[in-house]
């Protein structure tokens, strides 16, 4: 297997989502939308990645900042591929080119039933945090 790692663009949108659509553990919303995507890689070029085994998208991961503090969303890799280290490669990628926007901590958000999930992240060095709850609201109308 030969992969390749690249920048995600918006010409990638179809093919992530799908491979996002396929695996269980990742939650999609309205945020997910090509328009909001699209805003989301303006706002933060350079951050995202995808990985290629020639055509086949094996892996994606969505990530940018605030300007203080870095995020990591939906990083996913094809079940055919895992286990080969794509998204350690992934987080790595990202971490990177955070950490040359001079952004020094990431976050990133896991839901509390994805055993899997959890388990990739603490191998990989990342430390949950018990200290903190996530709260979240609608900015609109809080319809949805």
């Amino acid at each position: 297997m030969t992969v390749t790692f690249r920048e995600l663009t918006l010409s990638d949108y179809d093919a992530v989502l799908a491979l996002w659509q396929s695996v269980e553990g990742v939650g999609l919303s309205d945020a997910d939308s090509r328009e909001a995507i699209g805003r989301y890689l303006a706002r933060n070029p350079g951050c995202s990645f995808t990985a290629w085994d020639g055509d086949l998208l094996a892996g994606a991961v969505l990530c940018g900042h605030d300007g203080r503090r870095g995020y990591i969303h939906h990083l996913t890799v094809r079940e055919s591929h895992r286990r080969q280290g794509l998204g350690k490669a992934l987080a790595t990628r990202c971490l990177a080119a955070l950490a040359a926007e001079g952004i020094d901590k990431c976050h990133l958000f896991v839901f509390a039933v994805n055993a899997n999930a959890i388990a990739f992240w603490k191998s990989v060095g990342w430390t949950p945090r018990v200290d903190l709850n996530v709260m979240s609201r609608y900015t609109g109308d809080g319809k949805r």
